[in-house]
């Protein structure tokens, strides 16, 4: 199967559940909105190493305040591991910056005490108000009072949803991700955590010669060591990055997939695209890449 000049091949992408929770971050206008999401969504591509996976889910957002706003969507192995992420992100992140409010973005799923336990830092001076419609806890800043609600709510959501794209040089590559991230950005339900969209450096369960590491360099997906291992990179191909989609379900990141293969297939010198298997390591959500296409 083929879009356009570039080969869709016969694999499989090994995604796996995540608990997660969406947070709609507001400030007083674009420029600490930014900086408030900068701060609250760092150091979150991979569990691998951080103790979550986050990104943008949408700008632009209807708010419960009515001030500009963000819904960001953050994944975690547990529950537990979640709420300890979001109180640690919320608190460090979005309160430290000026002018921001914290809300709550889901209407169902289990509860977590996030703001509750984050008013503790009003260090007794803190309130409980009822506004917006919500439970929210001000608590006394230098800057004025920051809100956030008391009670966030976590849903299963899939994570590790991934595909490689493979091309002749650098430039289409980098071409191929901006375009995938363009077209996936305005779809709800889903984040990529990597760096602008991509990994450059698709990793594989364990390692070969150091057993203390749970992931290391998926060599077989590296250019340079086409030729000195059972490589799966062809000739002619000297870039591969992986776009890795989180989603709050299946049909989101399966969708979104679908339209970040087809627009990075758009990118003239896009050989082919693929994803890495792990014989079930990973993850038991199979996504067959062909079957994205079907019908």
């Amino acid at each position: 199967m083929r879009i356009n000049n570039a080969l869709i091949d016969e694999a499989t992408s090994e995604a796996f559940p995540m608990v997660c929770g969406r947070v709609i971050v507001t400030a007083r206008d674009g420029y600490w909105l930014n900086e408030a999401i900068r701060a609250t969504t760092g150091l979150a591509t991979s569990i691998i190493g951080c103790d979550a996976e986050a990104g943008v889910e949408l700008y632009g957002v209807e708010t419960p305040d009515g001030r500009p706003g963000a819904s960001i969507l953050i994944f975690a192995r547990s529950l537990e591991k979640l709420g300890k992420s979001l109180i640690k992100r919320i608190g460090q992140g979005a309160m430290t910056c000026p002018t921001t409010a914290v809300f709550n973005g889901f209407t169902e799923g289990e509860p977590m005490n996030t703001g509750r336990r984050i008013r503790y830092f009003g260090d007794g001076y803190e309130s409980l108000k009822t506004i917006y419609g919500r439970n929210m806890w001000s608590v006394p800043v230098t800057e004025g009072e920051f809100l956030v609600e008391e009670v966030f709510r976590a849903k299963e959501g899939l994570a590790g949803g991934a595909f490689i794209i493979m091309a002749r040089s650098a430039e289409p590559a980098l071409d191929a991700v901006k375009r995938a991230r363009e077209a996936i950005a305005p779809m709800p339900g889903v984040i990529l955590p990597f760096p602008g969209g991509a990994a450059r450096c698709a990793s594989k369960v364990g390692s070969k010669r150091y057993p203390f590491l749970t992931a290391s360099t998926n060599g077989a997906f590296c250019p340079e060591l086409r030729g000195t291992i059972d490589s799966r990179v062809p000739e002619g191909v000297q870039s591969a990055l992986e776009i890795v989609i989180d989603g709050v379900d299946g049909p989101s990141v399966r969708n979104a997939m679908r339209a970040g293969i087809m627009a990075a297939c758009g990118a003239e010198g896009v050989v082919k695209i693929t994803s890495a298997e792990f014989g079930g390591q990973l993850g038991d959500v199979k996504i067959p890449l062909r079957s994205l296409f079907e019908g």
